[in-house]
């Protein structure tokens, strides 16, 4: 079974007839279940069964057998994809897994870079075909299936259940505005009354791109097949990155291939190369990490110097600022002594929010500015009452208007306000009861960093025998964090206290040169201060990922268990670096949540209190 295609289109269709979702960048595929088989096929557009290559996928459809197994025979159609955002998909890491074939990397890399199946369509129902039923009819039934089987109704890159259903708009506008804001692959509008066609390319259902738009430098024309190459400067080399020849009109094609031959030099049979000269602006979906995915000219740039197609511009050209998030100064440096300015600040903002926001999400915000830079003049704000966008959402508390930092334009606008550490209480403002526990491992200086780390492998010793799963991150500067995630809405402060202070007094005793729980700090002398007062209503900690404001721009950084070693120190963790970690070895924190709600933390409580009788 090969799915139906798409037609490309320039503008969204308006009107009452269409309907539209999110364009995902992935895998196209069918997913086959048949009848008393606990396993279905997930088949690509080839005909390829992708079993094997998205285990993760094919295991929570195993888990769920027993819920779905008096629907089957069914089949959907969907994309399996590796979800950025709710709006944004990176085929690279999908394209990755599909290439691999050693069993163990594959295991290896849905463990670290797990992948979803976004359903968008139904055929087969209990057996009963349905492609010839009208689009609306079968949105429907998928979605009464989905609600009955407590599937997810919507597209959620942090859920870990692996089969989701995509979001339906009938807004166009807002839907643009959300793909937009999260920098996603496009739209697909699709007639309401449309039936599914077998591998037929329809105008029933149209792709509108979310067209990137990249400066490159011309430097090569191919004679043989009529495309030329682009490149950028990465550091002092020319890098390509781009082979085109659509979207030239046939003026502009002439006009290129008489410059070629006038001015360059034949280096092979058919190649002719310039020096760097022309540049040009490249429309594209992405980039994969060595070229631009579907390329086609878009104009000339006469204005621009060579040396301004780079890879720095590249990256903010293919991640824009939404457009309703105004930036100003943004050459302004913020870390001077990293060369970091506030338009690579704000990249990273960009980079990170998927990882950042669920721990901002409907928290009070408290944020310490840095308005000219690091280092400068600095000040805590928690109170935000004038000039703020209508993305903005506060909260009122004793006087003061907090801001919930919920979504991508939040983030961004705090950023560029130079909001550079990002304070969060236990709890969001649903709830009265912690989330999770923080231990806040503090050394009494970064020469003592070792006694953090020390610190941090016996707590996760007292966790493991505790059986509570415990993540462990830097604090951005001289200390470490342990977070014990719980089940929402359960715990009390007061039962809370109760293990912190019971695991730091033990510490204390059991290693009396190495830990303290004395408040005074002239009395703790070279030991590590062990706070179990801090985990308390109304006391923030710094969130995940939020830079802090020393020379470097450390970052409060989650890392993985077996990273916390002698060799580890809090100078690793700047922001390139730890947006490079997020493609090495993903998001240590990413299970966070789902832990948290298995944690058996009632059963180590009724321990703690057995050993105080």
């Amino acid at each position: 079974m090969k799915p139906m295609l798409l037609t490309d289109a320039p503008e969204i269709p308006l009107g009452d007839d269409w309907l539209y979702e999110t364009k995902y960048d992935g895998y196209r595929s069918v997913l086959i279940w048949e009848k008393g088989i606990p396993s279905p096929i997930l088949k690509s557009r080839n005909g390829n069964v992708l079993n094997e290559k998205f285990p993760e996928i094919i295991r929570y459809c195993e888990s769920i057998y027993d819920k779905i197994k008096a629907y089957l025979p069914i089949i959907f159609d969907g994309e399996v994809v590796f979800l950025i955002n709710n709006y944004q998909s990176k085929f690279s890491f999908v394209q990755k897994r599909g290439k691999m074939t050693n069993l163990k990397n594959i295991e290896s890399n849905a463990d670290t870079f797990p992948c979803h199946y976004i359903v968008f369509d139904l055929l087969k129902l209990k057996g009963k075909d349905k492609g010839n039923s009208r689009l609306t009819t079968r949105k429907q039934l998928l979605s009464d299936f989905f609600e009955r089987l407590n599937l997810p109704g919507t597209v959620q890159y942090s859920d870990s259940r692996r089969l989701q259903m995509i979001d339906v708009f009938e807004d166009p506008h807002l839907l643009r505005k959300r793909v937009k804001a999260h920098n996603g692959e496009g739209i697909i509008a699709k007639k309401r009354n449309s039936k599914w066609l077998e591998d037929a390319r329809t105008k029933s259902w149209l792709k509108i791109k979310n067209w990137k738009h990249v400066n490159v430098i011309l430097t090569k024309f191919d004679q043989s097949n009529g495309f030329f190459n682009g490149a950028i400067y990465k550091e002092d080399r020319l890098l390509e990155i781009v082979s085109f020849k659509h979207g030239l009109s046939e003026k502009e094609n002439k006009t290129l291939i008489a410059f070629f031959k006038t001015n360059g030099t034949l280096v092979t049979k058919s190649i002719i190369e310039i020096p760097p000269s022309i540049c040009v602006s490249i429309a594209c979906i992405d980039f994969d990490g060595s070229k631009l995915r579907e390329p086609r000219f878009h104009s000339f740039q006469h204005h621009l110097e060579a040396t301004d197609c780079n890879w720095q511009h590249m990256h903010r050209q293919l991640n824009p600022i939404p457009e309703n998030v105004a930036v100003t100064s943004p050459d302004k440096p913020v870390f001077p002594a990293s060369n970091i300015t506030k338009d690579d600040y704000l990249y990273y903002l960009q980079t990170i929010a998927p990882m950042m926001l669920p721990f901002l999400h409907d928290r009070l915000l408290t944020v310490i500015r840095y308005p000219h830079g690091v280092p400068g003049e600095s000040f805590y704000q928690k109170n935000y009452t004038e000039n703020l966008p209508d993305f903005i959402t506060t909260h009122l508390v004793d006087d003061t208007h907090f801001i919930l930092c919920n979504n991508i334009e939040s983030l961004l606008w705090l950023g560029n306000q130079l909001a550079l550490e990002y304070h969060i209480p236990f709890q969001p403002v649903t709830s009265e009861q912690p989330t999770e526990i923080v231990f806040d491992l503090d050394p009494p200086s970064v020469d003592e960093f070792g006694l953090a780390v020390d610190a941090a492998l016996k707590f996760k010793t007292i966790m493991d025998y505790f059986e509570l799963t415990s993540f462990v991150k830097t604090s951005g500067g001289k200390g470490m964090q342990i977070y014990i995630p719980l089940p929402l809405r359960t715990f009390s402060y007061e039962e809370t206290g109760v293990f912190t202070e019971f695991i730091c007094r033990f510490l204390a005793q059991q290693y009396p040169d190495s830990f303290t729980i004395e408040r005074m700090k002239k009395n703790r002398g070279k030991r590590l201060y062990l706070d179990y007062v801090q985990h308390r209503e109304g006391k923030t900690i710094v969130a995940p990922y939020s830079v802090r404001g020393n020379n470097k721009g450390l970052i409060a950084t989650p890392i993985l268990w077996e990273e916390v070693t002698e060799k580890l120190t809090p100078d690793l963790f700047t922001i390139p670096h730890v947006m490079k970690r997020l493609n090495d070895i993903g998001n240590p924190f990413g299970d966070f949540r789902e832990v948290g709600e298995q944690q058996p933390f009632r059963a180590v409580l009724d321990q703690i209190k057995g050993k105080q009788v």
